[in-house]
């Protein structure tokens, strides 16, 4: 379907300028300025064909009627991605750069039916067991020792120094991971999303995954491994693993994106200090405006049929633009009269986010603790020198230099907690390679 006669240019240096071609959502053009593209997008109709990388075709659904339609219809819309028919085809291969993220997994977020519900329902419990004032609690003490590592430069990078590390920490610690296996598990998430030796990342995360599930067969704890480990459906070792990886990954990501890019709406918008902070509106305001998952979701049709102004075959990529659906002409005046939560970024329907509630409760906490120890924090650059990094699917910057008067490192508060005295214990007599969790365990234990 082509644009239009009603449609603008493409935006400056879309390679879409009068080639009536598929618009790419990867470059530094899309990454300087997506809401100039979703504007242009939103002219083909509800959905439009787009490039997610060279040579990898995709339908994104910009319209958020149409893209609750789909994310509520599993019937018409599968997530199994060995459906993807450009995959299979050999027209994108293992080696696409989108394809760590839309390759198959036996995972809950690749199932349907039967089988979803299964894996959706122990990951779902298992999620909800965790205590609100614990969490709290590893929050305030992984951000404690993060801060005593460049307090006392009285600069930093919010993302690699703080927002980037903190999300991972707070999964070792309700995953149960000892030291070793938690030092590998920071080693791989970081290298899989920063692309650096990602095939060798990907190995040392699952590695390290498979090695917590055999301790925590033999040694259960009180941790959301072991509370998955032990739920009804009886998952096997194989699906454990999965779905811890996917956790861990699928978490910490966008949960690194969320903090990074609601401490950039607090440090850039003056309103917020005027009034108070209001850590929870601006982070409602970056759920709206800035989803750390722009574009995300991907479904496959059952069969050929028309959908949003597309004609789709079986085992077409549709996705769904969580960030042109938030901020497209249909949730202003839902947004304007107050429903602050009918946003989309954390999806909806079956599939969606099972750890929203703690992804909030981490995200201020960490800003609020951040704050709070830092009271003069601000923007070290002019905020039009900040960059984005490039790709379809995630929202983050590439940096968030800082500046405050430099603090003396602080020394742990109280008791460890529960999760980082089982994980000491079960390294007793172990001598693991000293990492990033070693290092905290060590601070917290001082």
């Amino acid at each position: 379907m082509q644009p239009h006669d009603t449609a603008p240019v493409p935006p400056p240096g879309c390679p879409a300028h009068g080639s009536g071609g598929r618009v790419p959502l990867y470059g530094p053009e899309f990454a300087a300025d997506p809401r100039a593209y979703y504007d242009y997008l939103r002219h083909y109709g509800p959905a439009a064909p787009v490039e997610l990388a060279p040579g990898v075709e995709a339908t994104l659904v910009t319209d958020y009627a149409a893209a609750l339609q789909l994310l509520h219809d599993s019937g018409t819309f599968r997530k199994d991605a060995r459906r993807w028919r450009a995959f299979n085809e050999g027209k994108v291969g293992p080696d696409s750069p989108v394809a760590p993220l839309l390759a198959y997994r036996p995972n809950c977020m690749f199932a349907d039916g039967a089988d979803h519900l299964r894996l959706r329902q122990a990951v779902t419990d298992s999620m909800a067991r965790v205590d609100t004032r614990r969490l709290s609690r590893s929050t305030e003490q992984i951000s404690g020792y993060l801060v005593s590592q460049f307090g006392g430069r009285g600069s930093a990078d919010l993302l690699g120094d703080y927002a980037k590390q903190l999300p991972l920490f707070v999964f070792n610690e309700l995953f149960g991971c000892p030291a070793g296996i938690g030092d590998r598990v920071l080693f791989g998430i970081s290298g899989m999303f920063d692309g650096v030796n990602a095939d060798k990342a990907t190995e040392v995360l699952f590695g390290a995954v498979g090695e917590l599930v055999a301790l925590k067969r033999s040694r259960p704890g009180d941790d959301v491994t072991s509370w998955l480990m032990r739920h009804e459906a009886g998952l096997t070792d194989e699906e454990m693993v999965h779905q811890l990886a996917l956790l861990l990954g699928a978490g910490a990501e966008p949960l690194r994106n969320l903090i990074g890019n609601t401490l950039h709406r607090l440090l850039t918008h003056d309103r917020y200090a005027r009034e108070g902070g209001l850590i929870d509106e601006a982070l409602d305001d970056t759920l709206w405006e800035n989803p750390p998952m722009s574009n995300y979701a991907p479904h496959y049709p059952a069969t050929d049929l028309d959908f949003a102004g597309q004609h789709l075959q079986a085992g077409d990529l549709v996705l769904v633009s969580f960030a042109a659906a938030n901020t497209g002409p249909a949730l202003a005046e839902s947004r304007q009269s107050g429903s602050n939560r009918a946003h989309l970024a954390w999806s909806a329907g079956p599939h969606a986010c099972p750890s929203k509630e703690p992804a909030r409760h981490i995200t201020v906490t960490a800003i609020e603790h951040l704050f709070n120890q830092l009271p003069d924090i601000e923007l070290a650059v002019p905020e039009d020198s900040l960059t984005w990094r490039p790709g379809p699917f995630n929202r983050a910057l590439a940096t968030l230099p800082a500046r405050f008067t430099p603090v003396r490192p602080a020394r742990p508060a109280g008791e460890r907690t529960a999760q980082a005295a089982t994980a000491a214990s079960a390294e007793a007599g172990r001598r693991p390679e000293r990492g990033l969790w070693s290092s905290f365990l060590t601070w917290l234990t001082r």
